[in-house]
């Protein structure tokens, strides 16, 4: 399966944050019981410490208990490696949001 690219800002996360930026899990409850069920592998090796800290490059994948293959997965990689991604320091300088705010 390929893994999907997720950008981070700096050079680490937490497996529980990665689980949800990448949506790979819809809380910080739900990332817990996928780590604590041993459903996350990290580079292929089964991961059960939430706070495990990932790395560019690291490569992760939940895995469906009957098959033992991965349902979906994301590679950790650095924000500036994606192309569209939003940098607020190089936006147009002449947006306003209080012109949009109530709209």
């Amino acid at each position: 399966m390929h893994a999907p690219d997720v950008p981070i800002n700096g050079e680490s996360i937490k497996l529980g944050q990665f689980l949800k930026l990448a949506n790979l899990a819809e809380t910080g409850g739900e990332a817990k019981e996928l780590i604590a069920s041993g459903l996350i592998r990290v580079n292929g090796e089964t991961e059960t410490r939430r706070g495990r800290s990932l790395h560019l490059g690291d490569v992760v994948a939940v895995i469906d208990p009957t098959s033992g293959s991965a349902l979906s997965s994301g590679r950790v990689s650095a924000a500036e490696d994606i192309e569209d991604y939003f940098d607020e320091s190089t936006a147009d300088d002449d947006f306003d949001p209080e012109k949009w705010r109530n709209l």
